[in-house]
């Protein structure tokens, strides 16, 4: 892992921070503009994107002068700039290591730490007194007591801003975490994804960074995290397949997770082995997959690969310095752990072998069920998310009750087509499908065959931002996990006509329709085969820009359909794979 921090992270992280010294607003990136003021948080990304170059640089040599003035002229420069949330946390940690090493009076002019000051405020996106956030969602706690945390190590102002907004943070984990120590996004709507694993991981670091020891219960919601991360290691260095900003984030994310579980001693001496094992080869794929040479950038956007608009690509500079980041001081803490030159565990494949086949998760237990079956295949790691998007994500696609599995069964960020779940279109026109209100979740496993069922009372009317359920039709589904195969059957109960449609997206190539089967002459998927939906038509889809996935433009898109009565009936789709 140091290996790659030191030859190849490190370089690129003080390229970027030479060029910004050097171009300033002129500067691009990728052919995108570097200062895009869309991008809120990118005044803080590059304050602590260019203190770990300086901070590296010999003192008295002509690197470290050069560095220095650049960093008194950036700051100045964006002072000014907004600059929200996620970015106030940033410069503020800027700000806090440059006072540790002694340099903050020399790299931040008076005046420019004065409007810093008065800026950098958790104030702006937290409501007093009682402590509310400002229309954002609830990770953002976290944040709050980051930034209030370091304005008192920073001396300007006193404690209990921050000990206020810990009591909030831990207070809302211990209300929407429940019984089974996992964040809830929202206010209990059920959205689970990538961050409720990973926010106890960024407040546990928080706690580090800043010299305190986290209490024993963010331990012990920590160890939560490990034990979902553990059964999803894998060769490749892939994280997180569901859920909102995933691609390059949903790699990293168990990288911090780790990272900080195994500084903090909750790892057994094995899982502490393999989970450096893990990260070494999640900090290589950044590097290998991830980062562009061509562009000199990380490549979320291009050749097919698409992400959600939160990171779209006018965060260019922003997500090449935070990702950066993430790298660099998951590192500093496995070298502080003395793996600084280790190798990764020679039996780290022999060791995944032995993880169980199928892993049951769950996050909620009561009027509704949300649940994350992890199966393991050979090496696809495959995940059935059982979540909520909640308003704002419900009916994209990376938030649907389907397998989901890197490189194989990707997700298409913000596309609502229904990837591997019906749709159901009444002639007045709502859509309704099968997306939130599940109940009485059960998984099953014998052998190698895993089934998980659940039922919901009504689907969802993805017509609108939040769901909302609709009574008018209810399903019982079943999916069925062998080796090498996928299947889904859902049997509903319709109170009025209409149309029932669903599509499979795929990077195989070379379909031929046969028997009802489509079968594929080249790829990871071998066939897709659709029962009870009707008709299937298949096309090309590489040029089109709703099936470009996290990681690549897919190739083929099977589409099926058909008019239905009124009634029971009952709907199969199957996956066969390599």
């Amino acid at each position: 892992m140091n290996e790659t921090v030191e030859r190849r992270v490190i370089p690129a992280l003080a390229s970027l921070a030479d060029r910004i010294g050097r171009e300033g607003r002129a500067m691009q990136v990728a052919g995108k503009p570097g200062f895009n003021p869309d991008d809120k948080f990118l005044p803080g990304k590059i304050a602590i994107g260019m203190a770990y170059p300086l901070l590296d640089a010999p003192r008295g040599s002509r690197e470290f002068s050069r560095r220095l003035a650049d960093y008194r002229r950036i700051a100045a420069l964006t002072a000014g700039d907004v600059n929200e949330t996620w970015g106030i946390y940033y410069y503020l940690l800027a700000l806090y290591k440059l006072k540790q090493a002694g340099l903050l009076d020399r790299a931040v002019s008076s005046e420019t730490l004065a409007i810093l000051r008065q800026k950098l405020d958790w104030r702006s996106f937290v409501r007093q007194p009682d402590l509310t956030l400002i229309d954002l969602p609830n990770n953002f706690y976290g944040v709050a007591f980051s930034a209030a945390r370091l304005r008192f190590l920073l001396g300007w102002e006193d404690e209990a801003g921050a000990k206020a907004l810990l009591a909030k943070t831990l207070d809302h984990y211990r209300t929407y975490s429940g019984e089974y120590g996992f964040a809830d996004e929202t206010n209990g709507d059920g959205r689970f994804d990538r961050y409720s694993v990973l926010l106890i991981g960024e407040i546990a670091q928080r706690f580090i960074e800043t010299g305190l020891t986290p209490p024993a219960e963010v331990k012990r919601w920590l160890r939560r995290s490990v034990d979902l991360l553990i059964p999803r290691m894998n060769l490749s260095g892939a994280g997180f397949e569901y859920g909102r900003s995933i691609g390059a984030y949903g790699d990293t994310a168990p990288l911090e997770v780790l990272s900080v579980a195994a500084y903090l001693t909750l790892l057994t001496p094995l899982e502490e082995q393999m989970a450096y094992a893990y990260g070494a080869r999640i900090s290589a794929r950044l590097m290998d997959f991830w980062y562009d040479p061509g562009m000199r950038s990380a490549n979320l956007w291009r050749g097919g690969r698409a992400t959600d608009t939160y990171r779209g690509e006018h965060r260019v500079l922003g997500e090449n310095l935070s990702l950066f980041r993430q790298l660099i001081y998951t590192n500093a803490l496995w070298n502080q752990l003395g793996y600084r030159g280790r190798q990764a565990a020679p039996g780290f494949a022999r060791w995944l072998a032995t993880l169980p086949r199928a892993t049951t998760t769950w996050f909620a237990r009561g009027a509704y069920d949300r649940a994350l079956v992890t199966i393991r295949d050979g090496d696809h790691v495959i995940g059935l998310p059982l979540i909520s998007g909640a308003e704002g994500y419900h009916r994209k696609n990376a938030y649907f009750p389907a397998p989901f599995s890197i490189g194989m069964l990707d997700a298409t960020p913000d596309q609502t087509w229904p990837s591997l779940v019906p749709r159901i279109i009444f002639a007045d026109g709502t859509p309704l499908m099968p997306l939130t209100f599940f109940k009485d979740i059960a998984v099953k496993t014998v052998g190698a065959t895993t089934i998980v069922t659940l039922r919901q009372d009504a689907l969802d009317d993805v017509s609108g931002e939040a769901p909302r359920a609709d009574k008018r039709a209810r399903v019982t589904t079943r999916f069925v996990f062998t080796p090498g195969r996928l299947v889904r059957e859902d049997y509903i109960q319709q109170d009025r006509p209409g149309t029932v449609e669903v599509e499979f997206g795929t990077r195989s190539v070379r379909p031929v329709i046969s028997d009802g089967t489509v079968r594929f002459g080249q790829g990871t998927v071998r066939s897709f085969k659709a029962d009870g939906y009707g008709s299937c038509t298949v096309r090309p889809v590489a040029d089109d820009a709703a099936y470009h996935s996290v990681t690549g433009a897919m190739q083929t898109a099977v589409r099926c359909s058909r008019k239905g009565a009124a009634g029971r009936y009952t709907l199969r789709w199957q996956v066969d794979y390599r």
